[in-house]
C-alpha cells in the first residue's frame, strides 16, 4: 500500500535531525541543503532559539545587512526577552530603524559592547573586522552558498561549530575579479564557503530540507528536476491548495491570454516574433510591463492555504526578474508610463530569497545573437523561475532554443573542477520544454 506524502511531517522530521546534529553531534560543521522556500530563515531562527536557550552563545554570520535586520526581527518576534546583539558598521545608517523599537536587541559598531549577549548577528564582510574576542562556541552561517570561501577563511577564527544553512541552486558567490589561477585547487577563494568546506571535510554530515512552501505543486517538479537533481523536493501544497482567478474577463490580447493560461496551470510563456535585438529590447519590456499592467487592471485575487478568503494581488505581491540591471530600468521606466507604481522590478541577485504571489521575468537569452556564460548561469534561471507562490509569466522571443543548440558551451574545461550540474544549457532546454506547453505567441 502507497503511503501519502504528508509535508509538514518530513519537514519536521528534516528539523528535528538537523538541531540534533547540531546541539547534539560531535562534527565541527553541518551543513543543510534547502530549496527556495523551504524555511531556510525559520530554521536558523529556531536553531538560534534552541542553542541560546541551551546555554550556548551564538554568532550568526548573513552575508547582507537585509538579511541581517530580517533575522534580528524574526528573532525579537519569537522570544522578545531573548537579548540579541546587531554588530553593524560604523555608516551613517547602518541598519534598519525598526530595530530601534526592538527593547531586547543591543546595537554597536563594536564587539566587545555586545559581550555576554545570548545572540549576536552581522553580515561576513563585519565579522571579518572583528578581532581580539573570546570565540564563540557555536556559529549559524546563513546562505552559505553565497558566501566565497576566502570570506568563510576571514572569520573561521571566531566560532569553533558551526551549522551552514543555504540554497544549493541559486546564484553562486560574487567576485569582480577573476579567479582562473586557483581554478581546481581546494582552496579556491571565489568558491562557495560550502564547496570549499566539504572539500577539506567531506565527514561532515549533510542535511537538506524536503519540502517547499513556497512553490506551489505546478512549478516545484521543474524546479526540483531542473535544477535539483541531487537534491530533489516537493511542494508543501497540493493541487487545488491555490487559486489564482480574475475579476475582469479577458480582453483577447496576448499578455490577457498569456495571463488567463498562468492562472490555470502556474505558468505562462508569452512569445514575441524572433528577432535579434538590443539588451533593453523595447518590445520586449513593453510586453512585460503590459502582462503587469492588466494583471492589475483585471483585479487578480489568490486563494491559498494561508488564508480561507481570497487575497487582492496588489503591486506589493507581484515582482519583474530580469537579467540586467539597464533592463529593469526599462521595465521600471515602461511601468511608470502605464501608471504602475509599487512592484518589484530587479535583477536576479537583487531578488534571490524574496517570494511573491505572481511574478513576471524576461527571459535571460530573449533576442541574444548568443549565449554566454552569464546568461546561461544555472542559477540566475533558477532564482527567476522560484519566486512565485502562484504563477510565473515568462516573456520571451523565439529561437531560444535553436541558439542554445547553436551555441554549446565554450567555458575552458578546468582540470579538478567539479562540473556544475545540471549545466545551464541543460536547465534551459528543460526549462523551456516545459513553458512551450503554456506559450501564448504575441505580436505586438
Amino acid at each position: 500500500m502507497s503511503t501519502v506524502f504528508d509535508p509538514g511531517a518530513a519537514a519536521a522530521r528534516a528539523t528535528g535531525a538537523i538541531l540534533d546534529d547540531t546541539l547534539h553531534g560531535g562534527s565541527r560543521g553541518v551543513v543543510v541543503d534547502s530549496p527556495p522556500g523551504a524555511g531556510k530563515s525559520t530554521l536558523v531562527v529556531r536553531a538560534a532559539l534552541e542553542l541560546a536557550a541551551a546555554g550556548h552563545p551564538l554568532m550568526v554570520i548573513a552575508q547582507t545587512n537585509a538579511q541581517v535586520d530580517d533575522l534580528v526581527v524574526r528573532l525579537a518576534e519569537k522570544d522578545p526577552e531573548l537579548p540579541v546583539g546587531r554588530l553593524h558598521s560604523s555608516d551613517s545608517d547602518p541598519y534598519d530603524k525598526v530595530l530601534d523599537g526592538l527593547a531586547n536587541v543591543t546595537k554597536s559598531a563594536k564587539a566587545a559592547d555586545l559581550a555576554g549577549l545570548d545572540v549576536v548577528i552581522s553580515t561576513a564582510a563585519k565579522w571579518a573586522h572583528v578581532k581580539n574576542v573570546e570565540p564563540w562556541g557555536h556559529a549559524i552561517v546563513d546562505e552559505a552558498y553565497q558566501m566565497r570561501s576566502d570570506a568563510l577563511l576571514a572569520v573561521a577564527g571566531l566560532f569553533e561549530r558551526a551549522l551552514f544553512v543555504g540554497d544549493p541552486g541559486q546564484l553562486d558567490p560574487f567576485s569582480i575579479v577573476g579567479a582562473d589561477q586557483w581554478a581546481g585547487l581546494s582552496y579556491d577563494p571565489s568558491a562557495s564557503a560550502v564547496s570549499t568546506l566539504l572539500a577539506h571535510n567531506p565527514e561532515l554530515p549533510q542535511h537538506r530540507l524536503p519540502v517547499s512552501w513556497r512553490l506551489p505543486a505546478s512549478a516545484a517538479p521543474l524546479v526540483s528536476d531542473a535544477f535539483y537533481p541531487y537534491t530533489p523536493f516537493r511542494s508543501g501544497t497540493d493541487h487545488g491548495d491555490r487559486k489564482l482567478s480574475f475579476g475582469v474577463a479577458s480582453d483577447g490580447s496576448g499578455p490577457d491570454r498569456v495571463l488567463d493560461e498562468a492562472a490555470e496551470s502556474g505558468w505562462g510563456l508569452l512569445e514575441l516574433p524572433a528577432r535579434h535585438t538590443p539588451r533593453t529590447d523595447p518590445e520586449a519590456v513593453r510586453a512585460v510591463a503590459l502582462v503587469v499592467r492588466r494583471l492589475l487592471d483585471r483585479g487578480g485575487v489568490a486563494t491559498s492555504e494561508r488564508a480561507e478568503e481570497p487575497v487582492p494581488v496588489t503591486a506589493d505581491r507581484v515582482a519583474v526578474g530580469t537579467a540586467h540591471r539597464d533592463q529593469a530600468a526599462a521595465v521600471r521606466a515602461a511601468l511608470a508610463e502605464l501608471g504602475v507604481t509599487g512592484v518589484a522590478v530587479d535583477t536576479a541577485n537583487r531578488l534571490q530569497g524574496r517570494e511573491f504571489d505572481v511574478t513576471v521575468v524576461l527571459h535571460p537569452l530573449s533576442g541574444r545573437p548568443d549565449a554566454t556564460a552569464f546568461h546561461l548561469e544555472t542559477g540566475r534561471l533558477c532564482v527567476l523561475a522560484s519566486r512565485h507562490r502562484h504563477a510565473c509569466v515568462v516573456v520571451c522571443r523565439e529561437g531560444v532554443a535553436d541558439l542554445l543548440d547553436e551555441h554549446p558551451s565554450t567555458e575552458p574545461v578546468q582540470l579538478g573542477v567539479t562540473v556544475k550540474f545540471p549545466d545551464g544549457w541543460e536547465a534551459n532546454h528543460a526549462v523551456l520544454a516545459h513553458l512551450a506547453e503554456h506559450k501564448v505567441r504575441w505580436k505586438p
